[in-house]
Protein backbone atom coordinates (compact mmCIF):
# COMPACT_ATOMS: atom_id res chain seq x y z
CA UNK A 1 0.00 0.00 0.00
CA UNK A 2 1.16 3.84 -0.70
CA UNK A 3 2.99 4.93 2.46
CA UNK A 4 1.60 8.24 3.96
CA UNK A 5 -1.12 8.53 1.51
CA UNK A 6 -4.54 8.35 1.19
CA UNK A 7 -5.40 5.47 -0.41
CA UNK A 8 -8.07 7.22 -2.19
CA UNK A 9 -5.16 9.72 -3.81
CA UNK A 10 -4.30 9.69 -7.57
CA UNK A 11 -0.37 9.27 -6.71
CA UNK A 12 0.76 11.03 -10.68
CA UNK A 13 4.46 10.08 -10.33
CA UNK A 14 3.85 6.67 -9.49
CA UNK A 15 1.61 5.81 -12.28
CA UNK A 16 3.58 7.67 -14.83
CA UNK A 17 7.18 5.85 -13.72
CA UNK A 18 5.22 2.35 -14.18
CA UNK A 19 3.54 3.65 -17.25
CA UNK A 20 6.70 4.65 -18.88
CA UNK A 21 8.18 1.28 -17.64
CA UNK A 22 5.23 -0.13 -19.71
CA UNK A 23 6.08 2.27 -22.49
CA UNK A 24 9.72 0.46 -23.26
CA UNK A 25 8.96 -2.87 -22.34
CA UNK A 26 6.40 -2.87 -25.18
CA UNK A 27 8.57 -1.09 -27.72
CA UNK A 28 11.15 -4.00 -28.06
CA UNK A 29 8.13 -7.20 -27.18
CA UNK A 30 6.10 -4.98 -30.32
CA UNK A 31 9.48 -5.70 -32.98
CA UNK A 32 8.08 -9.37 -33.93
CA UNK A 33 4.91 -8.30 -36.34
CA UNK A 34 6.62 -5.95 -38.24
CA UNK A 35 9.51 -7.86 -38.93
CA UNK A 36 7.58 -10.97 -39.26
CA UNK A 37 7.27 -10.66 -43.01
CA UNK A 38 11.23 -10.45 -43.36
CA UNK A 39 11.40 -13.51 -40.56
CA UNK A 40 8.82 -15.67 -43.11
CA UNK A 41 11.37 -15.04 -46.48
CA UNK A 42 14.60 -15.87 -44.39
CA UNK A 43 12.72 -18.96 -43.09
CA UNK A 44 10.92 -19.87 -45.58
CA UNK A 45 8.12 -20.69 -43.38
CA UNK A 46 3.78 -20.52 -43.85
CA UNK A 47 1.67 -18.24 -41.82
CA UNK A 48 1.02 -21.50 -39.47
CA UNK A 49 4.85 -21.64 -38.47
CA UNK A 50 4.51 -17.78 -38.21
CA UNK A 51 2.07 -17.95 -36.01
CA UNK A 52 3.47 -20.20 -33.62
CA UNK A 53 6.24 -17.47 -33.10
CA UNK A 54 3.36 -15.22 -32.02
CA UNK A 55 2.08 -18.07 -29.38
CA UNK A 56 5.23 -19.07 -27.82
CA UNK A 57 5.46 -15.77 -26.11
CA UNK A 58 2.41 -16.23 -24.59
CA UNK A 59 2.89 -19.54 -23.27
CA UNK A 60 4.70 -18.73 -20.13
CA UNK A 61 1.33 -16.96 -19.38
CA UNK A 62 0.17 -20.26 -18.09
CA UNK A 63 2.59 -19.46 -15.03
CA UNK A 64 0.77 -15.94 -14.31
CA UNK A 65 -0.84 -17.11 -11.05
CA UNK A 66 1.73 -18.22 -9.59
CA UNK A 67 3.85 -15.59 -9.95
CA UNK A 68 0.83 -13.06 -8.86
CA UNK A 69 1.06 -14.96 -5.76
CA UNK A 70 4.84 -14.60 -5.49
CA UNK A 71 4.51 -10.99 -5.91
CA UNK A 72 2.07 -10.66 -3.08
CA UNK A 73 4.37 -11.82 -1.11
CA UNK A 74 7.72 -9.32 -0.98
CA UNK A 75 9.75 -6.61 -2.26
CA UNK A 76 11.14 -9.02 -5.35
CA UNK A 77 7.94 -7.16 -7.16
CA UNK A 78 10.53 -4.43 -7.67
CA UNK A 79 13.19 -6.73 -9.54
CA UNK A 80 9.91 -7.82 -12.08
CA UNK A 81 9.52 -4.21 -12.82
CA UNK A 82 13.28 -3.15 -12.84
CA UNK A 83 14.62 -5.89 -15.34
CA UNK A 84 11.66 -6.00 -17.62
CA UNK A 85 13.32 -3.30 -20.43
CA UNK A 86 16.01 -5.62 -20.18
CA UNK A 87 15.39 -8.75 -20.04
CA UNK A 88 12.89 -8.32 -23.22
CA UNK A 89 15.40 -5.77 -25.31
CA UNK A 90 18.11 -8.07 -25.71
CA UNK A 91 16.17 -11.39 -27.38
CA UNK A 92 14.13 -9.03 -29.44
CA UNK A 93 17.50 -7.10 -30.30
CA UNK A 94 18.74 -10.43 -31.45
CA UNK A 95 16.15 -12.09 -33.54
CA UNK A 96 17.95 -10.74 -36.86
CA UNK A 97 20.97 -12.77 -36.02
CA UNK A 98 19.39 -16.10 -35.08
CA UNK A 99 20.37 -18.74 -37.21
CA UNK A 100 17.61 -20.82 -37.42
CA UNK A 101 13.98 -21.11 -36.75
CA UNK A 102 14.55 -22.69 -33.59
CA UNK A 103 16.55 -20.21 -32.40
CA UNK A 104 14.06 -17.52 -32.85
CA UNK A 105 11.64 -19.64 -30.84
CA UNK A 106 13.79 -19.86 -28.15
CA UNK A 107 14.62 -15.80 -27.74
CA UNK A 108 10.37 -15.39 -28.08
CA UNK A 109 10.51 -18.11 -24.82
CA UNK A 110 12.46 -15.48 -22.54
CA UNK A 111 10.57 -12.67 -24.22
CA UNK A 112 7.47 -14.29 -22.63
CA UNK A 113 8.78 -15.01 -19.33
CA UNK A 114 9.77 -11.47 -19.11
CA UNK A 115 6.70 -10.18 -20.07
CA UNK A 116 5.15 -12.62 -17.33
CA UNK A 117 7.24 -11.22 -14.94
CA UNK A 118 6.54 -7.52 -15.58
CA UNK A 119 2.35 -7.46 -16.71
CA UNK A 120 1.40 -9.50 -13.70
CA UNK A 121 2.33 -7.38 -10.89
CA UNK A 122 2.58 -3.88 -12.74
CA UNK A 123 -1.00 -3.30 -13.12
CA UNK A 124 -1.76 -4.32 -9.38
CA UNK A 125 1.01 -1.26 -8.67
CA UNK A 126 -1.05 0.80 -10.78
CA UNK A 127 -4.32 0.22 -9.03
CA UNK A 128 -2.94 0.55 -5.59
CA UNK A 129 -1.17 3.90 -6.38
CA UNK A 130 -4.57 5.28 -8.25
CA UNK A 131 -6.68 5.26 -5.42
CA UNK A 132 -10.60 4.90 -6.17
CA UNK A 133 -10.32 6.25 -9.78
CA UNK A 134 -8.64 2.87 -11.24
CA UNK A 135 -10.12 3.68 -14.38
CA UNK A 136 -7.78 5.96 -15.07
CA UNK A 137 -4.57 4.77 -13.69
CA UNK A 138 -5.46 1.47 -16.13
CA UNK A 139 -5.39 3.61 -18.71
CA UNK A 140 -2.52 5.58 -18.09
CA UNK A 141 -0.71 1.85 -17.68
CA UNK A 142 -2.69 0.50 -21.09
CA UNK A 143 -1.60 3.91 -22.94
CA UNK A 144 2.72 3.14 -22.19
CA UNK A 145 1.83 -0.22 -24.03
CA UNK A 146 -0.16 1.19 -26.70
CA UNK A 147 2.01 3.79 -27.34
CA UNK A 148 4.81 1.87 -27.54
CA UNK A 149 3.31 -0.62 -30.13
CA UNK A 150 2.94 2.48 -32.39
CA UNK A 151 6.96 3.88 -32.34
CA UNK A 152 7.59 0.35 -31.68
CA UNK A 153 6.91 -0.95 -35.83
CA UNK A 154 7.84 1.92 -37.22
CA UNK A 155 11.27 1.79 -34.86
CA UNK A 156 11.56 -1.54 -36.03
CA UNK A 157 11.22 -0.70 -39.56
CA UNK A 158 13.38 1.62 -39.65
CA UNK A 159 16.26 -0.30 -37.58
CA UNK A 160 16.11 -2.73 -40.03
CA UNK A 161 16.43 -0.19 -43.17
CA UNK A 162 19.59 1.31 -41.65
CA UNK A 163 20.89 -1.49 -40.65
CA UNK A 164 19.95 -4.76 -42.04
CA UNK A 165 17.96 -7.49 -40.43
CA UNK A 166 21.09 -8.90 -39.22
CA UNK A 167 22.48 -5.51 -37.85
CA UNK A 168 19.92 -3.46 -35.79
CA UNK A 169 20.84 -5.43 -32.50
CA UNK A 170 22.43 -2.54 -30.79
CA UNK A 171 18.87 -0.83 -30.36
CA UNK A 172 19.04 -2.99 -26.79
CA UNK A 173 21.25 -0.63 -25.74
CA UNK A 174 18.38 1.81 -24.98
CA UNK A 175 16.42 -1.21 -23.29
CA UNK A 176 19.52 -1.57 -20.84
CA UNK A 177 20.04 2.36 -20.11
CA UNK A 178 16.04 2.17 -19.23
CA UNK A 179 15.87 -0.32 -16.44
CA UNK A 180 18.98 1.63 -14.61
CA UNK A 181 17.06 4.96 -14.60
CA UNK A 182 13.54 2.87 -13.78
CA UNK A 183 15.52 1.19 -10.53
CA UNK A 184 16.97 4.72 -9.30
CA UNK A 185 13.32 6.01 -9.86
CA UNK A 186 11.96 2.88 -8.57
CA UNK A 187 13.75 3.55 -4.72
CA UNK A 188 12.04 6.69 -4.54
CA UNK A 189 8.07 4.93 -4.77
CA UNK A 190 6.64 4.94 -1.49
CA UNK A 191 5.27 1.58 -1.93
CA UNK A 192 5.26 -1.54 0.83
CA UNK A 193 4.21 -5.15 0.84
CA UNK A 194 2.10 -6.99 3.03
CA UNK A 195 3.16 -10.59 3.61
CA UNK A 196 0.98 -11.23 6.56
CA UNK A 197 -1.87 -14.00 5.98
CA UNK A 198 -0.75 -15.47 2.68
CA UNK A 199 -4.21 -16.78 0.47
CA UNK A 200 -4.09 -19.45 -1.46
CA UNK A 201 -4.46 -19.90 -5.43
CA UNK A 202 -7.87 -21.30 -4.38
CA UNK A 203 -9.10 -18.48 -2.37
CA UNK A 204 -7.68 -15.91 -5.55
CA UNK A 205 -9.97 -17.58 -8.11
CA UNK A 206 -12.90 -17.55 -5.16
CA UNK A 207 -12.75 -13.62 -5.32
CA UNK A 208 -12.48 -13.15 -8.95
CA UNK A 209 -14.94 -16.13 -10.75
CA UNK A 210 -17.46 -14.41 -10.44
CA UNK A 211 -16.03 -11.59 -12.88
CA UNK A 212 -13.53 -13.90 -14.59
CA UNK A 213 -16.20 -16.38 -15.78
CA UNK A 214 -17.24 -14.09 -18.20
CA UNK A 215 -14.65 -11.79 -18.75
CA UNK A 216 -13.12 -15.73 -20.27
CA UNK A 217 -15.50 -16.25 -23.20
CA UNK A 218 -15.02 -12.21 -23.81
CA UNK A 219 -11.12 -12.68 -24.21
CA UNK A 220 -11.51 -15.71 -26.72
CA UNK A 221 -14.11 -13.78 -28.57
CA UNK A 222 -12.09 -11.04 -28.65
CA UNK A 223 -8.41 -12.60 -29.30
CA UNK A 224 -9.77 -14.06 -32.96
CA UNK A 225 -9.51 -9.97 -33.65
CA UNK A 226 -6.43 -8.57 -31.88
CA UNK A 227 -4.60 -11.98 -32.49
CA UNK A 228 -5.51 -11.40 -35.86
CA UNK A 229 -4.61 -7.68 -36.10
CA UNK A 230 -1.31 -7.80 -33.16
CA UNK A 231 0.38 -10.45 -35.74
CA UNK A 232 -0.68 -10.60 -38.77
CA UNK A 233 -1.96 -7.04 -40.01
CA UNK A 234 2.03 -5.78 -41.59
CA UNK A 235 1.49 -9.90 -43.80
CA UNK A 236 -1.69 -8.91 -44.99
CA UNK A 237 -0.94 -5.02 -45.64
CA UNK A 238 2.55 -6.12 -47.28
CA UNK A 239 0.11 -9.25 -49.20
CA UNK A 240 -2.17 -6.53 -50.53
CA UNK A 241 0.67 -3.76 -51.30
CA UNK A 242 3.61 -4.73 -51.24
CA UNK A 243 4.71 -2.05 -49.25
CA UNK A 244 6.80 -3.05 -45.60
CA UNK A 245 6.83 -0.21 -44.98
CA UNK A 246 3.14 0.16 -45.62
CA UNK A 247 2.85 -2.46 -43.25
CA UNK A 248 4.42 -1.06 -40.44
CA UNK A 249 2.66 2.27 -40.61
CA UNK A 250 -0.77 0.72 -40.87
CA UNK A 251 0.13 -1.57 -37.85
CA UNK A 252 1.04 1.96 -36.19
CA UNK A 253 -2.05 3.58 -36.92
CA UNK A 254 -4.16 0.72 -35.34
CA UNK A 255 -1.84 1.03 -32.26
CA UNK A 256 -2.21 5.32 -31.93
CA UNK A 257 -5.92 5.11 -32.41
CA UNK A 258 -5.96 2.46 -29.36
CA UNK A 259 -3.92 4.75 -26.87
CA UNK A 260 -6.73 7.56 -27.75
CA UNK A 261 -9.43 4.66 -27.08
CA UNK A 262 -7.57 3.96 -23.97
CA UNK A 263 -7.43 7.36 -22.25
CA UNK A 264 -11.24 7.60 -23.25
CA UNK A 265 -12.54 4.44 -21.65
CA UNK A 266 -11.04 4.10 -18.40
CA UNK A 267 -12.04 6.90 -17.13
CA UNK A 268 -15.78 6.81 -18.43
CA UNK A 269 -16.08 3.52 -17.19
CA UNK A 270 -15.51 4.71 -13.99
CA UNK A 271 -18.31 7.72 -14.34
CA UNK A 272 -20.41 5.33 -16.29
CA UNK A 273 -19.97 1.89 -15.56
CA UNK A 274 -17.84 -0.88 -16.80
CA UNK A 275 -20.29 -2.66 -18.35
CA UNK A 276 -21.96 -0.25 -20.51
CA UNK A 277 -18.88 1.00 -22.03
CA UNK A 278 -17.43 -2.58 -22.17
CA UNK A 279 -20.61 -3.27 -24.19
CA UNK A 280 -20.24 -0.39 -26.23
CA UNK A 281 -16.40 -1.26 -27.61
CA UNK A 282 -17.44 -4.99 -27.69
CA UNK A 283 -20.45 -4.17 -29.90
CA UNK A 284 -18.12 -1.50 -32.42
CA UNK A 285 -14.81 -3.49 -32.58
CA UNK A 286 -16.79 -6.27 -35.10
CA UNK A 287 -18.13 -4.18 -37.45
CA UNK A 288 -14.94 -1.84 -38.02
CA UNK A 289 -12.77 -4.77 -38.60
CA UNK A 290 -15.51 -5.92 -41.21
CA UNK A 291 -15.47 -2.69 -42.36
CA UNK A 292 -11.82 -2.41 -43.02
CA UNK A 293 -11.59 -5.52 -45.31
CA UNK A 294 -14.07 -4.59 -47.47
CA UNK A 295 -13.82 -0.97 -48.16
CA UNK A 296 -11.61 0.37 -51.32
CA UNK A 297 -8.20 1.62 -50.26
CA UNK A 298 -8.85 5.31 -49.27
CA UNK A 299 -11.43 4.13 -46.63
CA UNK A 300 -9.65 1.20 -45.18
CA UNK A 301 -7.13 3.83 -42.75
CA UNK A 302 -10.30 5.51 -41.50
CA UNK A 303 -11.83 2.05 -40.50
CA UNK A 304 -8.59 0.36 -39.13
CA UNK A 305 -8.43 3.51 -36.83
CA UNK A 306 -11.75 2.74 -35.16
CA UNK A 307 -10.68 -0.60 -35.21
CA UNK A 308 -8.11 -0.12 -32.72
CA UNK A 309 -9.83 2.53 -31.02
CA UNK A 310 -13.30 0.13 -30.04
CA UNK A 311 -10.86 -3.38 -29.51
CA UNK A 312 -8.07 -1.97 -27.61
CA UNK A 313 -9.37 -0.04 -25.03
CA UNK A 314 -11.40 -2.76 -23.86
CA UNK A 315 -8.55 -4.17 -21.61
CA UNK A 316 -8.17 -1.42 -19.11
CA UNK A 317 -12.19 -1.45 -18.57
CA UNK A 318 -11.71 -5.23 -18.11
CA UNK A 319 -8.51 -4.84 -15.63
CA UNK A 320 -10.42 -2.33 -13.54
CA UNK A 321 -13.11 -4.81 -13.24
CA UNK A 322 -10.56 -7.85 -11.64
CA UNK A 323 -8.73 -5.60 -9.16
CA UNK A 324 -12.31 -3.95 -7.96
CA UNK A 325 -13.09 -8.28 -6.90
CA UNK A 326 -9.79 -8.90 -5.85
CA UNK A 327 -9.48 -7.48 -1.95
CA UNK A 328 -6.50 -10.16 -0.52
CA UNK A 329 -4.33 -10.98 -3.43
CA UNK A 330 -4.30 -8.54 -6.20
CA UNK A 331 -1.30 -10.03 -8.02
CA UNK A 332 -2.85 -13.25 -8.12
CA UNK A 333 -5.81 -12.39 -9.47
CA UNK A 334 -4.43 -10.14 -12.28
CA UNK A 335 -2.20 -13.11 -12.58
CA UNK A 336 -5.14 -15.31 -13.69
CA UNK A 337 -6.75 -12.50 -15.44
CA UNK A 338 -3.64 -12.48 -18.08
CA UNK A 339 -3.37 -15.95 -17.97
CA UNK A 340 -6.45 -16.35 -19.27
CA UNK A 341 -6.07 -13.26 -21.57
CA UNK A 342 -2.51 -14.54 -22.98
CA UNK A 343 -3.82 -17.77 -23.50
CA UNK A 344 -7.17 -16.89 -25.37
CA UNK A 345 -4.46 -14.61 -27.66
CA UNK A 346 -2.14 -17.41 -28.84
CA UNK A 347 -4.96 -20.29 -28.80
CA UNK A 348 -6.44 -18.41 -31.77
CA UNK A 349 -3.26 -17.23 -33.27
CA UNK A 350 -2.04 -20.40 -34.71
CA UNK A 351 -6.05 -20.99 -35.88
CA UNK A 352 -5.54 -17.65 -37.45
CA UNK A 353 -2.47 -18.31 -38.87
CA UNK A 354 -3.96 -21.67 -40.28
CA UNK A 355 -7.27 -20.03 -41.55
CA UNK A 356 -4.63 -17.39 -43.28
CA UNK A 357 -2.83 -20.74 -45.71
CA UNK A 358 -6.07 -22.24 -46.23
CA UNK A 359 -8.55 -19.57 -46.87
CA UNK A 360 -6.07 -16.46 -47.08
CA UNK A 361 -5.84 -13.32 -44.74
CA UNK A 362 -9.01 -11.76 -46.00
CA UNK A 363 -11.57 -14.21 -45.71
CA UNK A 364 -10.08 -15.16 -42.12
CA UNK A 365 -10.48 -11.86 -40.79
CA UNK A 366 -14.06 -12.07 -42.20
CA UNK A 367 -14.87 -14.59 -39.80
CA UNK A 368 -12.38 -13.07 -36.53
CA UNK A 369 -15.44 -10.26 -37.47
CA UNK A 370 -18.23 -12.47 -36.94
CA UNK A 371 -16.41 -14.34 -34.04
CA UNK A 372 -15.60 -11.32 -32.11
CA UNK A 373 -20.11 -10.92 -31.85
CA UNK A 374 -19.88 -13.88 -29.66
CA UNK A 375 -18.21 -12.20 -26.89
CA UNK A 376 -22.17 -10.17 -26.08
CA UNK A 377 -23.74 -12.45 -24.37
CA UNK A 378 -21.12 -12.73 -21.82
CA UNK A 379 -21.94 -9.15 -21.07
CA UNK A 380 -25.15 -9.83 -19.07
CA UNK A 381 -23.35 -12.27 -17.25
CA UNK A 382 -21.16 -9.99 -15.37
CA UNK A 383 -21.77 -8.88 -11.95
CA UNK A 384 -22.49 -5.33 -11.14
CA UNK A 385 -20.20 -2.77 -8.59
CA UNK A 386 -22.68 -1.17 -6.21
CA UNK A 387 -20.41 1.64 -5.33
Amino acid sequence: MPENKSSEQFQWGGVLLISFCHFIHDIFSSFLSPLLPLLVEKFSINLTYAGFLGTITQLPALLNPIIGKWADRGKTIRWFIILAPTLTSIPMSLLGLAPSYGVVVLLLLVVGISTSLFHVPAPVIVAKLSGNRKGQGMSFFMIGGELSRTIGPIAAVGAVSLWGLEGYYPVMIIGILSSVLIYFRFNNLPITFQKNNPVSLKQSWGEIKGVMGPLTGILFARGFMHGSLSIFLPIFIKQETGSLWLGGAGLALYEAAGVLGIFSAGPLSDRLGRRRILGLLLTSAPLFLFLFVILPGPFKAPALFCTGFTLLSTTPVMLAMIQEHATNSPSAANGFFMMVSFIARSAVIMLVGFSGDLVGLKITYYICAFLGLLGIPFLFMLPVIKK
